[in-house]
């Protein structure tokens, strides 16, 4: 039977979970996530799962930050003064905005803090810094 390797397009189903158990995201009730691995179209150690697999096979593993949305960086949080802000928005904790690089980019940031004269705002992905779990089944390798 062949095995997932660098190149195939395959359909996996997954469910991702935090260590402590608590689940994040999952494909369960939608169709498969098709990728091609290799492509950077997905997180590097979930394609090391994939890899070697056989359709119909189930694999559970750890993902390390590092192989999944990376170390959580400080120089991605910045305070900024409310001045700056837009009247328009009222910032709430957890809420998600755009910001404007100086070479007219454009980046989702997430609402920190908040006090009276400053915001927090982060850059990082949700899930940087944080050991992740998948478990992943190959439903087929697409030819």
């Amino acid at each position: 039977m062949a095995q997932a390797k660098l190149g195939d397009r395959v359909k996996v189903h997954y469910t991702g979970k935090f260590v402590d158990g608590s689940e994040f995201d999952s494909s369960r009730d939608r169709e498969p996530m098709e990728f091609t691995i290799g492509g950077m179209q997905v997180i590097p150690g979930f394609e090391q799962v994939v890899i070697g697999m056989a359709p119909g096979e189930t694999k559970t593993e750890k993902v390390a930050c590092e192989d999944a949305y990376g170390l959580k960086r400080d120089d991605m949080i910045v305070e900024v003064e409310r001045q700056y802000i837009p009247k328009e928005i009222n910032p709430e904790v957890g809420q998600l905005l755009e910001m404007q690089r100086p070479d007219g980019q454009t980046i989702p940031v997430r609402v920190a803090e908040v006090t009276d004269n400053t915001i927090t705002l982060d850059a990082n992905h949700p899930l940087a810094g944080k050991d992740l779990v998948f478990e992943i089944i190959l439903v087929n390798i697409v030819e």
